[in-house]
């Protein structure tokens, strides 16, 4: 989702920011896989295994939220690649 107000480069720094000085060692512990939502213009954030969810609850709080998501445990939030399977008939 573009923003209007921020570049995606600075969206990515203030999420990063904010998760790795007020968030991360709150939410670490025993929630590998889980998705954490921020806003990054509050600090505000959603924790949840399903990111979609997380981020509703992100929005219902906010509307006009800048939102940021981490999985934690992991470099990225999401793996792109996969193979396709030929069916045989």
């Amino acid at each position: 989702m573009p923003y209007v107000k921020y570049l995606p480069e600075i969206v990515e720094s203030r999420g990063e920011e904010i998760y790795d000085r007020q968030i991360r060692q709150k939410v670490e512990a025993g929630n590998k896989g889980k998705f954490v939502v921020i806003d990054i213009e509050t600090g505000e954030y959603e924790l949840d295994e399903d990111d979609l969810q997380a981020t509703k609850r992100a929005l219902a709080k906010r509307p006009e939220a800048v939102l940021y998501g981490v999985r934690i445990g992991y470099p990225t939030a999401y793996n792109l690649g996969g193979h396709i399977a030929m069916e045989q008939g």
